[in-house]
């Protein structure tokens, strides 16, 4: 065949379409079809993935809260679950299988675990943001050193806020969607109340 008289093959040719709908399958069957590519979509995620992303894989009318609802009852009695952090759902590891996951980790990684000044300094970040190292000494008493706040940024726990209205205008620290993710919240409104009436 001459390459001039040669047709082309329409774009959508070869390629089908995504059928959200899935219309040609009996109800029962189209619904396990949307459980299947909602976990397929958290499996494949590493961060929460909100709720627009997952309907952009179902129906039209089908209801995403149920699906998950669907699906979490599944997973009873698994290792796992679907858990909904940071405005997202996420597959997590349930907490009783926390020293298992610890047992089998690398040693000598450094991503693993946080030194009690880091956690405390994480909180104080958490509870007081947008706060800059000035504030960080005036909770600690003492100065928060740079390589400190350098390894939380590392761990994405933390990134850089507005400048603080402080003379020099300082960078400010605040919590990031690892942070909600790592603790399990939803929201910064999800954080435990503080008590103040302690010394």
């Amino acid at each position: 065949m001459n390459v001039a008289t040669r047709k082309r093959k329409p774009a959508e040719e070869g390629s089908a379409a995504f059928d959200r709908e899935l219309d040609d399958l009996p109800q029962e069957l189209r619904w396990r079809e949307w459980m299947g590519r909602i976990e397929a979509v958290l499996f494949a995620s590493a961060s929460p993935v909100g709720r627009d992303d997952l309907a952009r894989v179902v129906g039209q009318g089908a209801s995403v809260e149920m699906l998950i609802e669907d699906i979490q009852a599944e997973l009873v009695g698994r290792p796992y679950e679907l858990v909904q952090v940071a405005g997202g759902w996420m597959f997590r590891t349930k907490t009783q299988f926390a020293d298992a996951i610890k047992a089998a980790a690398d040693p000598g990684d450094p991503s693993l675990g946080f030194t009690e000044i880091e956690m405390g300094v994480l909180c104080a970040i958490a509870y007081h943001q947008p706060i800059d190292r000035a504030g960080l000494k005036d909770i600690f008493g003492k100065e928060v050193s740079r390589d400190l706040l350098a390894r939380l940024r590392y761990k994405d726990l933390i990134a850089s806020g507005p400048r603080s209205p402080r003379p020099g205008a300082p960078h400010t620290f605040v919590t990031t969607d690892t942070f909600l993710v790592t603790f399990d919240l939803q929201s910064l409104r999800d954080l435990p109340e503080l008590d103040v009436s302690k010394p």
